[in-house]
This record gives structure tokens, sequence and C-alpha cells, in this order.
């Protein structure tokens, strides 16, 4: 992660974490080296880096999540459901873990986008 690189991927982010974590309010008052530095110190939780890696939660939600569906289970094994197999709690953690799938429902096939992409080009011709 480069200090560029944050910066350009959520410049707010950025500048709330150096300023919770540093209380630098304008991070371009800053030696670049200094900001480097700061920046490469910048928790893993922090705003920014969990924006970069993709990580939707700190790894202490993570953690309470898991024990919450490990109770759950716990409780739910317990139960007249839970013997049969039947109604399974569904996993608070996974949603942390799962990518956001992308909804191709409205995708076009190739026939459809040459169809429509011909249109929208002969009416641009015809003006």
């Amino acid at each position: 992660m480069t200090l560029a690189g944050m910066i350009s991927t959520d410049e707010e982010a950025f500048i709330c974490d150096m300023a919770e974590t540093y209380q630098i309010y304008d991070y371009r008052r800053v030696p670049c080296k200094l900001l480097g530095t700061l920046a490469a110190g910048l928790r893993d939780d922090s705003r920014i880096k969990m924006k970069m890696s993709g990580v939707k939660a700190g790894t202490e939600a993570l953690l309470l999540a898991d024990i919450l569906d490990v109770t759950q289970y716990l409780l739910w094994a317990q139960t007249e459901d839970g013997q049969k197999g039947k109604h399974r709690p569904k996993s608070v953690a996974k949603r942390f873990y799962e990518r956001e799938e992308v909804d191709h429902s409205h995708d076009l096939s190739h026939e459809e986008y040459t169809r429509i992409r011909n249109s929208i080009l002969h009416k641009g011709a015809k003006k």
C-alpha cells in the first residue's frame, strides 16, 4: 500500500484516519517522507487499509460474529428443529467474508448488444 495509492483510493478515509490517529488535519502540510511513514503505521483496521484490502470489518468484529454464530448454533442444536436439522440459523460472520454478487440478470447477449449498438450508430449517422 503506497501513500499515493491510499490517497487515490479514498482521500476522505485517509484524511479521517490521519486526523484520528495523528491529529493531522491537513496532510498536505506534512513532509512526504514523514507522511508515508505515518501512513504505513496506520492500524490494519483503519478505514483506508480496510478499504484497500477489501475487508468489511475489523478482526474484533469478525471474532464477535464467529462467537455469535457458534452460540446460535449450539442453542439451535438443542431445539426440536436442530434435532431434525431444520431451520438452521444463518451465519452473521459469513456476510463479512462473502464478496458482493454482481447481478448479471440485465446483461445483454452479444447479439442484443450488437443490435442496439447498430441501431444507435444508424440513428446517429442520419443526423
